[in-house]
């Protein structure tokens, strides 16, 4: 699946989408649930300004007496009693809404923190387990966009909307009460505008939808354009191509500007529109509210304390296109986060998977055919058979299936037809791990790990012991180098282990294929990039590695080729020839022969 490919199609199903994230809401629920319980006080708190109003503009400014009686006693409150009254009123309020309003904040804070990280965790998860062919189609930035912001965009904004709707909605409920209790006439006035007011908000989700995912795909771009830059600093340096990265990274942020001014040009009406029904509402409250007075059906502090109710719940209401906005965007995130957690690799275990433990006779490939895209067969009806400790060499032309051949042994990818058999077993019958501990693999460009080279050889067998690991060292020729390094094998050798030379990069990686002791090599031209002086010293790494294992190897050095027992020339996806160089170079017109001569003669005789 190509990820910019993304349809976010559950964006729309709030039910199922809230039921989706339940489980990550689930063990923090108490907090949550405390959380709201704070979150409706608070909105409820914002009716008590607006019911203040009344005493005051009847008992203060009107200069009446107030007279209650509470617990069978008379009270009497005077109108300079209640001025004084209120006012500390107001402060004793204002420093318990605010108490309340830190509760809130932090426990939001904390529980989507919290759930933002579960998420993330289980993406990664799904991540690191999907098959090559997906990382293969998919660039880094649109995977770092869709694996990490998605998550951060989703379950980080949840607790807060949902946080916000909630005090929002306790707030309308107990602002809509004063209302009530001011004058319900005016009340059923002021529902009505509120209502007519959500209904622009509806046109435009599927314009937020769209205007989500084209985001997303150019954030992707953005940041496979900054990790090519940096990984491509020097081929970017060499041929002057920071015109080409500039120019490409300002397109792409101009389509980022041009997608949001889209949405904005066709959802910036709505906050207009929402103040004229705002302001509809309010100039038909104070006309009919102007007569209630005149007649004598309502007191002048019951229609102050009715207006600034009715401000209260508009003002929110007058922002309802943007908060509707980001909820919106957290819904069509929230579906591509789900899209992820419903993508099965291609390539797992079976219903009841077998344990590899060790190679007893061959490996075969029998009639094996594989395509990377549809009716492209990179090999076609291919037939091999590897025994036990047997080391074969695989030539041929540039792209005739070289690679493809070995890294089907592992299962990075999976054949279209035919069967790879280790011990007369599919390997599709053994379970991915028994079946990759079973095989060491060294590549050309061997990545290494941040962190320290002790760390990048133990990666080979984590349960390694010292004197495991210091023969290891000393069978990949490594002591001279660790010996001039400050801290030895604790050396930190930072991203990539560009801090090495290739040759040295190449003996870190056949330690940590030492180390793990596979009975199956897999050597994918490991010494090509590589000058004489280091290949000598890598060959002889590489030859410890070999010994008494079954070994795969693609290689482009004659003297390496020659000492393999039997050669196979892999041409445009078929074995065309197998045999020792003897043999193949004994074939008249073969192609191992004419390949000899055009790349390899010149070695002999500079050898």
């Amino acid at each position: 699946m190509k990820l910019e490919m993304t349809k976010a199609k559950n964006s729309f199903r709030y039910k199922w989408l809230l039921s989706r994230i339940y489980p990550y809401l689930k063990p923090y629920l108490f907090r949550i649930f405390l959380g709201f319980l704070v979150a409706i006080p608070l909105g409820l708190l914002d009716g008590v300004t607006a019911f203040a109003l009344k005493p005051y503009m009847d008992y203060v400014v009107g200069g009446k007496t107030l007279e209650f009686s509470f617990l069978g006693k008379d009270v009497v409150v005077t109108s300079m009693q209640m001025s004084l009254i209120l006012p500390v009123a107001v402060v004793l309020f204002a420093g318990f809404q605010g108490v309340l309003r830190y509760l809130n904040d932090y426990l939001s804070a904390w529980t989507s923190q919290r759930i933002t990280n579960d998420v993330k965790k289980g993406l990664f998860h799904k991540l690191i387990n999907m098959h090559p062919q997906f990382f293969d189609e998919n660039s880094s930035g649109v995977i770092i966009q869709r694996y990490m912001n998605d998550p951060q965009t989703a379950s980080a904004g949840i607790v807060d909307q949902i946080k916000t709707i909630t005090t929002s909605t306790f707030g309308a409920l107990g602002l809509i009460a004063v209302m009530l209790y001011s004058s319900w006439k005016l009340a059923v006035i002021g529902v009505i505008v509120l209502c007519l007011a959500f209904v622009p908000v509806a046109l435009i989700r599927k314009r937020i939808k769209s205007t989500s995912n084209k985001n997303m795909v150019i954030g992707g771009n953005l940041t496979t354009n900054v990790n090519e830059t940096y990984s491509g600093n020097k081929v970017m340096a060499a041929y002057e191509l920071q015109d080409r990265q500039e120019k490409y990274f300002r397109e792409q942020i101009v389509n980022g500007f041009n997608v949001n001014m889209s949405l904005i040009k066709r959802s910036a009406w709505m906050s207009p529109l929402m103040y004229l029904i705002a302001s509809v509402g309010i100039a038909t409250v104070l006309g009919y509210g102007t007569y209630l007075i005149n007649s004598g059906q309502m007191t002048a502090g019951s229609f102050a304390s009715f207006v600034t109710s009715l401000l209260l719940l508009y003002k929110p209401v007058k922002t309802l296109g943007n908060t509707l906005t980001n909820i919106q965007n957290l819904f069509v995130a929230m579906g591509r986060v789900f899209e992820l957690f419903d993508l099965e690799p291609e390539i797992k275990d079976c219903a009841r998977p077998k344990s590899l433990n060790g190679l007893c006779c061959n490996i075969r490939f029998e009639n094996v055919t594989f395509e990377y895209l549809p009716d492209t067969p990179v090999l076609k009806n291919l037939n091999l058979t590897v025994q036990k400790n047997e080391t074969l060499a695989v030539v041929g032309n540039s792209g005739g299936g070289k690679s493809t051949l070995v890294n089907l042994i592992p299962r990075f990818y999976d054949i279209k037809s035919g069967s790879i058999r280790i011990d007369s077993t599919d390997i599709r019958d053994f379970s991915l791990k028994s079946l990759r501990r079973n095989i060491s693999m060294v590549f050309q460009d061997n990545f290494l790990f941040s962190g320290t080279i002790r760390e990048n050889i133990m990666m080979g067998n984590p349960e390694a012991t010292e004197r495991e690991l210091t023969k290891a060292i000393q069978s990949a020729h490594l002591q001279d180098m660790l010996q001039e390094l400050p801290d030895g094998l604790d050396t930190v050798i930072g991203e990539k282990g560009l801090t090495l030379s290739g040759g040295q990069r190449q003996r870190v990686a056949i330690a940590r294929a030492m180390l793990r002791n596979a009975p199956i090599v897999i050597l994918d031209e490991a010494t090509s990039a590589l000058d004489n002086e280091s290949e000598a010293i890598v060959q002889k790494a590489m030859d410890n590695l070999m010994q008494d294992r079954t070994v795969f190897i693609i290689a482009h050095r004659l003297s390496t080729i020659k000492n393999a027992d039997r050669i196979a020339v892999i041409n445009e996806g078929e074995l065309v020839e197998l045999g020792n160089h003897e043999e193949l170079m004994n074939i008249p017109n073969g192609q191992y022969r004419a390949l000899y001569e055009m790349q390899f003669k010149k070695q002999e005789i500079n050898a």
